[in-house]
C-alpha cells in the first residue's frame, strides 16, 4: 500500500513537472477583434486557431495546423478599431483588426485620437473590404441621407472606426439624428423592436447579426448614389466606391451601392520580431487558406496578393522581413 502512494505520488509529480514545463512554453497571444455580430470576431477567430499550435498539438505535417509551436492566440471581443489601436499601443493587447482609417489616424494621433499618435502600431496584414451598412427599419426607404434627419439611428459602438467615420458623414452633410451608440448586435435587436429607425455598421458581409434579422422582422439596405460615394471618398479617402451583392441577406435580392474601408491585421512594435515573422508565415500558410475559405464568407476575400494593399503605415520588421523574403517587397 506504501509503494502504491508512493508510485501514485511520483506519477503526480512527473505530471506536474511536465506541465509547469508545458506552461513555460507556452505563450498567450490576444487579438482584438469586435462584437459577437459583426465580423471581427469571427474572422479573428479563424486567425487565432490558424497561428496557434500548443504544446502537445499535431504538428502541421501530420496533420495538425501549420501555427506557430507554443502559441495559443485568443480572439477577444472589443468595442473594434479604435479601441484595438489604443489597446495595443498600451500593450493591452498583442494585435487586433482595425480599419484602415484608425490605422492611419491612430498611427498619426488624427480624428479620434485627439492628437495623441498611437506610434507603436505596426501592420501585419491588410485583409479584406469592409463594406458600410445603412440599415433600415422594414418598409422604410429614403431618397438620401438626408432623409435620416430627426431619425432615431444606432452610430456604432463607441470606441468604433465606424463611429468615427458615420459621425464625419453625418456632419458633412448637417444631419441632425437621435444618436445611439451601440453594438451591431444591439442595434439589430433595437431595430427590431421598433426602438431605432436605422443604423450605420461597417464591417465584412455578411453579418450574423442582419442574418437572424433578416429572417424574423427583415429589413431594408440603403443603396448610396454616386454622388454620396464621390462625397464620403472626399472626407474620408480610406472609403471607396463598394457593393453589397444581391443574396448576401436572402431578404435583400438586389445588389447595394455603398462604400467600403480595408481590415488589417495589427501589432505592436515592440512585439518580438521571430515571434510576428512566424505568425506572418503561419497566416499566408496553405493550410490556413482551407480555414478561411471555409470558416467565413469573407474568409475568402483574405488573400496574400492584397496583403499589402492600402498599407499606409509602417510593417511591424518580423512581418516585412516575411514579405522580402516571398519577393512582394524589393
Amino acid at each position: 500500500m506504501k509503494l502504491r502512494h508512493k508510485l501514485i505520488a511520483a506519477t503526480a509529480g512527473l505530471l506536474l513537472a511536465a506541465g509547469a514545463a508545458t506552461a513555460q512554453d507556452m505563450k498567450f497571444w490576444r487579438i482584438g477583434t469586435g462584437g459577437a455580430g459583426g465580423t471581427y470576431f469571427p474572422i479573428g477567430g479563424l486567425i487565432a486557431n490558424a497561428i496557434s499550435n500548443p504544446p502537445g498539438a499535431r504538428a502541421c505535417e501530420d496533420g495538425g495546423t501549420c501555427g506557430v509551436p507554443g502559441l495559443v492566440a485568443i480572439a477577444v471581443s472589443t468595442n473594434a478599431s479604435v479601441a484595438n489601436v489604443n489597446a495595443i499601443h498600451a500593450g493591452q493587447l498583442d494585435a487586433g483588426l482595425a480599419g484602415a482609417q484608425s490605422v492611419v489616424q491612430g498611427y498619426k494621433g488624427e480624428g479620434k485620437f485627439d492628437g495623441v499618435p498611437k506610434d507603436k502600431i505596426r501592420v501585419i496584414a491588410n485583409l479584406y473590404p469592409e463594406d458600410m451598412h445603412l440599415v433600415l427599419a422594414k418598409g422604410t426607404s429614403i431618397d438620401d441621407l438626408k432623409g435620416l434627419e430627426g431619425m432615431r439611428v444606432g452610430v456604432a459602438a463607441a470606441g468604433s472606426g465606424t463611429q468615427v467615420s458615420v459621425r464625419m458623414i453625418l456632419k458633412h452633410y448637417g444631419i441632425t439624428v437621435e444618436e445611439h451608440e451601440l453594438s451591431l448586435g444591439q442595434s439589430a435587436q433595437r431595430l427590431a423592436d421598433g426602438q431605432l429607425d436605422a443604423f450605420f455598421y461597417a464591417g465584412g458581409t455578411p453579418f450574423a447579426a442582419l442574418i437572424q434579422l433578416g429572417s424574423t422582422k427583415g429589413f431594408e439596405l440603403y443603396s448610396f448614389s454616386d454622388d454620396e460615394r464621390d462625397a464620403i471618398n472626399g472626407i474620408i479617402p480610406y472609403y471607396v466606391h463598394s457593393n453589397i451583392a444581391g443574396g448576401v441577406y436572402e431578404n435583400i435580392t438586389a445588389d447595394t451601392a455603398t462604400v467600403a474601408v480595408n481590415a488589417q491585421l495589427i501589432t505592436s512594435v515592440d512585439q518580438d520580431e521571430d515571434l510576428v515573422y512566424e505568425i506572418t508565415k503561419a497566416l499566408w500558410s496553405d493550410k490556413t487558406r482551407g480555414l478561411l475559405d471555409k470558416g467565413h464568407a469573407k474568409g475568402k476575400a483574405i488573400q496574400l496578393e492584397s496583403a499589402l494593399t492600402g498599407v499606409l503605415i509602417p510593417l511591424h520588421p518580423g512581418a516585412e522581413r516575411f514579405y522580402k523574403e516571398i519577393g512582394m517587397i524589393k
